[in-house]
């Protein structure tokens, strides 16, 4: 399963849940403005503060469709 690290208010992290819901992808989010506890982990990850932030059977992407 898709793990996706967001934040209120962003709209390329709005864009992949939408487009991951529309391709019936099953994803779990992490919201770092409700769970700032998180933010040092999706750090580690990802090497900056960026979101959203995509891990994929441990792949890391950064962004969506290149932004973020």
């Amino acid at each position: 399963m898709l793990l996706i690290y967001t934040k209120t208010g962003c709209p390329y992290c709005e864009a992949a849940k939408k487009h991951y819901n529309a391709e019936g992808i099953p994803f779990e989010e992490v919201n770092l403005s409700i769970h700032p506890e998180r933010i040092p982990e999706m750090k580690q990850l990802a090497k900056n503060n960026r979101v959203p932030v995509i891990v994929d059977n441990g792949n890391v992407t950064v962004g969506f469709n290149g932004s973020g």
